[in-house]
């Protein structure tokens, strides 16, 4: 966590690390691995309630807990910006992390490929690689999607790539 911003750090120490390395084809364990990460991400929702920071809502959308589904938002020039969030667990989870999709973005960004998948390689993979398998889905959110929509719903709405859902009913009503 050396060169980290103070806010980051602590944020990050108070999701819990995972400590089963299983992924979706471990039977048990990975039910086990997926206790844990609710119980992270619970922790994660929790504490951003209490600062006030909620942005994401997600659970799994199948019972194996290998797909998951929600919304996540941002909050730009006090606007919301919402957009739909999945993403499948990879049979080789957890040494590989998850690609976080935001299908409706897809097409409007150089840092998005195939489908809404968010580009996290440079900055997060290489993270998420040193710390496997102590990190999981809520870190995933945490260093991975909330950093990518911080960095790029400014820059598409400031460009005119996204508009906010009240300007799109506005102009649609003229």
């Amino acid at each position: 966590m050396e060169g980290w911003d103070p806010n980051t750090k602590s944020t990050l120490t108070q999701i819990p690390l995972l400590t089963i390395k299983a992924g979706p084809r471990d039977g048990a364990a990975w039910t086990q691995r997926l206790k844990e990460e609710y119980k992270a991400l619970i922790a994660y929702t929790s504490m951003n309630k209490s600062k006030d920071n909620d942005w994401f809502r997600i659970s799994a959308a199948n019972p194996e807990g290998t797909r998951w589904k929600g919304k996540c938002w941002y909050v730009h020039n006090l606007l919301k910006y919402e957009f739909d969030l999945q993403f499948d667990v990879p049979v080789t989870y957890p040494s590989t992390a998850p690609e976080l999709e935001l299908p409706e973005l897809d097409g409007k960004t150089e840092k998005m490929y195939r489908g809404g998948k968010i580009c996290l390689t440079v900055h997060f993979k290489p993270l998420w690689a040193k710390n496997c398998p102590r990190f999981g889905i809520a870190h995933a959110l945490c260093l991975g999607l909330a950093p990518w929509l911080a960095a790029e719903i400014p820059v598409l709405v400031d460009s005119g790539m996204i508009k906010h859902k009240d300007d799109v009913a506005t102009s649609s009503e003229s």
